[in-house]
């Protein structure tokens, strides 16, 4: 009987000694390693512009890339042409001031010919001969060809697809019915004065500008040459163990991605697990571009600024897929550390709910192929409760909360001195990370920050000291931290020239 009851207790050990190791899964070092201390491979695999502005150089007509905000005015009504009501209705020539309907959005469909897409999304066309925007199919709308009068002039004219230029006839009757033009006179109705609002330098715009011919060539020789096998020696010399590699949708499509994207980066990634490997450096892999953009800017790769992602159970289902493959390839890999599900989907485009969904369903697809990579979810972009994926994270073992901290991008900012920045990491952000650091709740991971401010003046000290506070309270993240970004024409951007430089020591 005795016997009977110590293997009963024995019995009962051991099912809550399982219960504790599997509740507390997510807190416990699946992967053991120290806390990360990573830097991220921006610019690599997703394009930004402004990290390497030199890849952008050589597209011809690079003023108009997909995404450029244009607005025209005109010489002779002396306002701007303007989607009346936002679109869905006439095109006018009658404001006085331009903003969002008086922006049209260029679509390229080579380096003379566009389409145009208004705020609410409808693309310009023709009803007869007058303008309109009430397309919501881009197939069905007009091509234009915006006609410069010199390359440093904004005077431009703007010829339709059926060979006519618009004018505008009136402030509110804008229409296609001249065949023929002669001088830039100021009586002319058919000319407009040129202003550029915004542009994008995503992956779309740099792969649609250089077109199908130049595209290939253009990204091979920046994949093989931006990031290569020293870095990740560089990086395992210097303090650091890990790198957050952000990947784009398109990636899974390889050899022969959806136009304009091109096939290569998965080779690139290839390369990087193997370095990693030798140099014993582990690997995030971050999902930075899901399909049809989750938060409209370039870095996610928007075509014109447009967040669409998870508005179609299909668009959810495709980028599940993603997440899928690029496990399935990589879970064999010593260096797979981690797979981060999205990057910084923005509220309120992306809605809790389909979030939530997409994020179980994308642990679900990570698990089907490795029991021991971490699954890390981003934060919503946004005013959002910091705690707000509790709820979906406490049921998914082995889950990470991302968080990203800059002082900047917000004009609270703006007029700080150098120590009330310092303090605000000490004091705003240490209380930030305290609040979605919990015992039992996910591990928590700052997967982006930088030691850049808006102050301007700032001494080498003020740095080291900006980013030795950083350094300090970001360290006590459960996951660990990842500073953005590993180079970039922005020393301060550029972890690679700070430890270079004597200003960030590890």
């Amino acid at each position: 009987m005795g016997s009977h009851a110590n293997q009963k207790l024995w019995f009962l050990n051991l099912f809550v000694l399982c219960y504790l190791v599997s509740f507390s899964y997510g807190r416990l070092n699946l992967n053991p390693l120290p806390r990360v201390k990573a830097v991220n491979l921006g610019g690599w695999l997703v394009t930004e512009g402004w990290i390497k502005p030199s890849l952008f150089d050589a597209i011809p007509n690079k003023d108009f890339l997909d995404g450029t905000g244009v607005q025209f005015k005109s010489v002779t009504t002396k306002k701007n042409l303007c989607a009346e009501s936002g679109g869905g209705t006439i095109i006018v020539a009658n404001r006085t001031a331009a903003s969002g309907w008086e922006t049209f959005k260029l679509w390229r469909l080579n380096q003379s010919t566009f389409r145009f897409r208004v705020f609410n999304k409808q693309f310009v066309g023709l009803d007869g001969n007058i303008l309109v925007a009430i397309s919501n199919t881009s197939s069905a709308s007009s091509t234009f060809e915006i006609v410069k009068q010199s390359d440093d002039s904004n005077r431009v004219r703007i010829k339709v697809s059926n060979g006519y230029y618009l004018q505008a006839k009136t402030e509110v009757l804008v229409t296609a019915d001249v065949s023929k033009v002669t001088g830039w006179a100021d009586d002319d109705p058919t000319v407009f004065l040129l202003t550029i609002s915004g542009r994008m330098q995503g992956e779309f715009q740099v792969t649609n500008g250089y077109g199908p011919l130049k595209a290939p060539g253009v990204m091979e020789e920046h994949w093989s040459t931006f990031i290569v096998e020293d870095d990740f020696k560089f990086i395992a010399q210097n303090g650091l163990n890990a790198v957050r590699i952000p990947v784009g949708w398109w990636i899974a499509s390889h050899p022969s991605p959806p136009p304009p994207y091109v096939g290569g980066s998965l080779k690139a990634l290839d390369n990087a697990f193997l370095w990693a490997q030798k140099y014993g450096v582990k690997i995030i892999i971050d999902l930075h571009a899901a399909p049809d953009s989750q938060n409209g800017f370039e870095h996610s790769s928007s075509r014109d600024g447009s967040q669409e992602w998870g508005k179609t159970e299909e668009n959810i289902q495709q980028t599940v897929d993603v997440i899928e493959f690029l496990t399935a390839r990589y879970a064999k890999s010593p260096s797979l550390y981690a797979v981060e599900l999205i990057n910084e989907p923005l509220s309120p485009g992306v809605t809790l709910e389909r979030l939530s969904k997409y994020y179980k369903a994308g642990y679900e697809a990570v698990r089907r192929h490795s029991s021991k990579a971490y699954v890390v979810l981003s934060n919503r972009l946004g005013s959002i409760p910091p705690r707000e994926l509790f709820p979906v994270a406490s049921s998914l073992m082995g889950s990470v909360i991302d968080v990203h901290y800059y002082n900047l991008f917000q004009s609270m900012f703006d007029n700080m001195t150098v120590q009330e920045n310092i303090d605000y990491i000490n004091t705003n952000r240490t209380s930030q990370l305290n609040y979605v650091t919990t015992s039992n709740g996910p591990l928590t991971f700052v997967g982006e920050w930088v030691a850049e401010w808006q102050v301007q003046g700032a001494t080498k000290e003020d740095y080291q000291r900006f980013a030795k506070a950083q350094l300090d309270v970001y360290g006590r993240a459960s996951f660990g931290w990842a500073y953005w970004t590993l180079k970039n024409v922005n020393n301060h951007w550029s972890l690679e020239w700070m430890i270079k430089n004597g200003y960030i020591k590890l």
